[in-house]
């Protein structure tokens, strides 16, 4: 697996593969600067070599994997949006609309609070 494309088509439901197509879409759009990469058989995307949001694909949900003190800074917002986490991801319901300002304002602070980061994780 190599592409996005490539992990999107092995998404059995139809409609579940176009949500987080349109997911993968929007954020190409939003944040055109970012890379999008396949890393441990997750889709990813990266600023300047260094990780800002990951998914990975489950039965009820999505995940998105920020990294843990993304999560912590949000947890609020997480619970005012009707999403339930762990310490590394966000559950995103597939019966659920998609919450994109949350969405939004998780890969912005990332970008801006990994802009000079070195490193793909932060240390």
């Amino acid at each position: 697996m190599e592409t996005i494309s490539d992990f999107l088509v092995k998404i059995d439901n139809p409609e579940h593969r176009a949500q987080l197509e349109d997911v993968f879409n929007w954020i190409k759009e939003e944040f055109p600067n970012l890379n999008s990469k396949i890393a441990w058989n997750q889709p990813m995307f990266t600023d300047h070599d260094t990780f800002i949001i990951g998914f990975s694909v489950a039965k009820n949900n999505f995940a998105v994997s920020p990294e843990a003190v993304v999560i912590t800074r949000f947890s609020e917002a997480i619970k005012a949006a009707g999403y339930t986490n762990t310490a590394n991801l966000i559950r995103f319901p597939w019966d659920k609309p998609v919450n994109y300002d949350l969405l939004k304002d998780l890969i912005e602070f990332n970008i801006s609070d990994k802009a000079d980061c070195e490193t793909f994780w932060r240390k």
